[in-house]
């Protein structure tokens, strides 16, 4: 017998108990570990008949057990892997997920022939049949798929991006918990009792005050403290007013919103000019207003969104001192040593001191050069979370070479920031430096950075959504779900993305080395003074750029605004404007290779867009966004390999043909008041997959065909308050997953055969008022795992699940009355 006989019995038995620790610990390898664990079980008699019957192997028979025993040695391998990473570093378990589901691969290969034919038919006369036992071998290829389904539509917890979400709303209680016994104030305590001191101050000098700092020193969030604490919100009777200013305001938009809050008119049209002049009015009764105009950069723009109004109270947040203007002024100062630390602990270690086994000296050594400001010590002590010590001497020695953060703060800041991002995994510090392509202080929809980074990057969404988790959990940025959402169980689509500005910052830096026409990323950091293009750009009219990404923000544009440029490798063009008219510029004609295009305008008003028909060049495009547009006509225009298209905020103009877009597999069309009815052309789509219809208020009929939509998994309708009834014909939706009918107020019932949806997991219909009973039928829904409504509701939904004897969850959530959103 030979000693790789041995050695094979050796590896099996270990691969085996480590493969059913996995099961047991590791959630992402889970499945595959478990398949893995029969396949092993299996086998191990075999191996050991081999291993102790004295048989002599031929040469070929020989060379498979060779090749079983490597297999199954990098298989122990992989598991020491997979038990040893930690639950936080969510690529890196994603990128173990897929290779324990390669090794399952291997192993079924190899069983299923050499294995069988040779070893097990010939040398010890198997008497079983080896393939019933790989049914599953063809779904353990979907699992990703069916997780990030899961992830779609919020059940099972809702996957990564939720844990995400919940991980940093934690981290915000446990950082700004000031008079919690789990919270930790980080130096908060005495900053917010002195800028209470200066808001709450009667002397008429205080009408404007200022809180100043460096960038990353907490300013935002110490102004986002003082907003929600009880007796501020008291004392102001909740009319505060949050806004955040940039670099590249609109400042005629702010005004308007900043005097429909103090004239206590929140619908104050956007286009309602405020005159120059201010009438001198006191606020009825004791009412007092705060408005909080945060990341103010400029003097000029300043001195246009405040006025001296007796009863109201500004708050202004800057780096910058405006010594002239202010009365009082609050300087953050960088954190105590103690709090630092804790800090610091918190992102590396998840304690709040340094745990017993670290090394001291060497942690302190770091949270020193952090300079004591906190986004540092965030992001730092987040990027060595789990390392060994050798990682932590390299980033250490790192950090020390630099100059300490002193006068050149911003500058020194950035070099340490960007130290930490070279320890990522290339692809996702290239999804990091994406991040510097959308506006400063805007929030960014999820969907749009996972459709981008799908698009150029050649990855899947699970993988695209396993980086964002990491850059958060390395808080490279932040998730934000939206609070009209409610409850654990809502979806990705209610999520957004938002960075520090040091942060886009030092993306925008390192994004920027080299010549301009070879940057991977030609952006626009802000808008000219003029709100056209950069001069720069115009010098290399005769050159073709290299780049990959292109991102414009302008003013208003007309044919003759536009200079000749050449992108021949851009993948995705994001154009961000303020302007009721806007040129398309001539140029996308000649981007041959554009898969993705984005197009925001941030006006009060709906835009109407000129030189539509540079579209149909497009013949690549794979996702088209449209935010506040008078949506155009495409006059015959056929997208055919348009995937994925969203269409937010604007006015339809009855413009929807179906036959336009023939492939595509999402449609989004979000705050769309002039959609009265859904064109029947859309239920020709055959490949649609996922339709989302929401906070359409006058949307109050459906196709009848809607039903030839047999591909469609996912259906959200939420808040669409004049929609009353469902098509019958939905019920032949056989692959369809989730239905969200929440706030739609005035929908009075299922179709009767909604038992024929065999497929449906989870229905979301809170704030359905309407509707008091279900079909006969709702007991045959076998595949359903979630139901969410109303108290008045869940009676009946317990019910049906107890005639249907399933394990349906029914959930009845908090309502929410929370409007913030309105002001983004």
């Amino acid at each position: 017998m030979a000693l790789t006989d041995l050695f094979t019995g050796e590896i099996a038995s270990d691969l085996w108990k480590m493969l059913i620790t996995i099961s047991r610990k590791a959630l992402r390898c889970k499945s595959s570990a478990e398949q893995l664990i029969t396949y092993v079980r299996e086998i191990l008699p075999t191996i050991e008949e081999i291993k102790y019957s004295g048989v002599e192997l031929p040469a070929p028979r020989q060379s498979q057990l060779d090749r079983l025993s490597e297999i199954l040695r990098s298989g122990v391998e992989l598991s020491h892997q997979a038990l040893s990473s930690s639950r936080w570093n969510v690529y890196r378990n994603f990128q173990l997920a897929k290779k324990m589901e390669k090794l399952e691969k291997h192993v079924t290969r190899f069983l299923q022939v050499p294995m069988q034919a040779h070893i097990l038919a010939d040398v010890h006369h198997a008497r079983f049949e080896m393939a019933e036992r790989f049914d599953r071998v063809e779904a353990s290829n979907r699992r990703m798929e069916r997780f990030l389904e899961e992830m779609k539509i919020g059940v099972n917890g809702g996957g990564w991006v939720e844990e995400a979400v919940k991980s940093m709303q934690e981290d915000e209680t446990w950082v700004e918990g000031c008079n919690g016994n789990n919270g930790f104030s980080v130096g908060l305590d005495f900053g917010k009792k002195k800028v209470m001191e200066m808001v709450f101050s009667n002397n008429d000098a205080d009408w404007i005050v200022g809180i100043c700092g460096i960038g990353g020193s907490g300013k935002t969030t110490l102004a986002r403290e003082l907003c929600r604490d009880d007796q501020v919100r008291c004392y102001f009777k909740d009319r505060i007013l949050f806004l955040t200013v940039s670099q590249s305001p609109n400042v005629e938009q702010l005004r308007a919103r900043i005097w429909g809050h103090i004239m206590g008119n929140q619908g104050l049209n956007g286009n309602y000019v405020v005159p120059q002049w201010m009438p001198q009015f006191e606020c009825k009764g004791e009412a007092q207003v705060l408005v909080v105009l945060d990341d103010v950069w400029s003097f000029s723009v300043l001195e246009q969104l405040v006025w001296k109004i007796p009863g109201c109270k500004f708050l202004v947040v800057s780096r910058f001192r405006f010594p002239t203007f202010f009365s009082a002024t609050y300087h953050v100062e960088l954190l105590g040593e103690e709090d630092a630390l804790s800090l610091f602990c918190h992102h590396a270690f998840g304690e709040k001191s340094i745990p017993l086994g670290a090394n001291v000296s060497l942690v302190k050594q770091v949270v020193a050069e952090c300079g004591k400001l906190p986004l540092a010590l965030k992001v730092i002590g987040a990027s060595l979370r789990d390392q060994n010590e050798m990682f932590w001497l390299s980033v250490k020695s790192n950090l020390s070479q630099g100059h300490s953060i002193g006068e050149s703060y911003e500058i020194n800041l950035i070099d340490r920031m960007a130290i930490s991002t070279n320890y990522l995994p290339e692809k996702i510090k290239e999804c990091f430096l994406d991040l510097c392509s959308f506006p400063e202080d805007r929030k960014i929809p999820l969907e749009i950075l996972i459709n981008m980074w799908v698009e150029i990057h050649d990855i899947r969404e699970a993988e695209a959504y396993a980086i964002a988790v990491e850059l958060s959990n390395k808080n490279l940025l932040t998730l934000v779900k939206e609070a009209r959402a409610g409850g654990m169980y809502s979806s990705c689509f209610e999520i957004s993305v938002t960075q520090h500005d040091t942060l886009r910052d030092l993306a925008l830096i390192l994004s920027k080395r080299g010549s301009i026409h070879e940057h991977r990323r030609l952006v626009m950091a802000q808008r000219e003074e003029n709100g056209l293009l950069p001069k720069e750009w115009s010098r290399f009219q005769n050159r073709p750029f290299e780049a990959q990404i292109v991102s414009i923000n302008t003013g208003e544009m007309t044919e003759m605004d536009w200079f000749e440029l050449d992108f021949p490798k851009a993948e995705v063009l994001i154009i961000n404007f303020t302007s009721s008219d806007y040129f398309l510029p001539p140029f996308i004609s000649k981007m041959p290779n554009l898969r993705a295009l984005i197009i925001v305008n941030y006006s009060t008003s709906y835009v109407r867009l000129h030189n539509v028909s540079v579209l149909m060049n497009l013949t690549n495009l794979r996702s088209l966004w449209l935010e506040k547009v008078s949506t155009p006509q495409f006059s015959g225009t056929v997208l055919k390999n348009l995937s994925k298209l969203f269409i937010v905020l604007c006015q339809i103009n009855n413009s929807l043909d179906g036959k336009q877009f023939p492939n595509l597999s999402e449609l989004t069309l979000d705050h769309c008041n002039d959609l009265t009815y859904l064109p029947s052309s859309i239920c020709g789509i055959k490949s649609l997959r996922n339709m989302s219809l929401t906070d359409c208020h006058n949307l109050s009929q459906l196709p009848v065909e809607f039903g030839n939509l047999k591909s469609l998994e996912i259906l959200r309708l939420y808040a669409c308050p004049d929609l009353e009834t469902l098509p019958p014909s939905m019920c032949e939706m056989k692959k369809l997953k989730y239905i969200d009918i929440s706030q739609c107020t005035n929908l009075t019932c299922f179709p009767k055969e909604i038992g024929r949806l065999v497929n449906l997991e989870k229905i979301d219909m809170r704030e359905c008022p309407m509707i008091r009973y279900l079909p006969k039928s709702a007991v045959s829904l076998r595949s359903l795992q979630l139901v969410i409504c109303d108290e008045e509701v869940y009676g009946t939904w317990r019910d049906v699940a107890e005639m249907a004897k399933s394990n349906v969850h029914i959930q009845v959530p908090e309502q929410h009355f929370d409007l913030d959103w309105l002001q983004e």
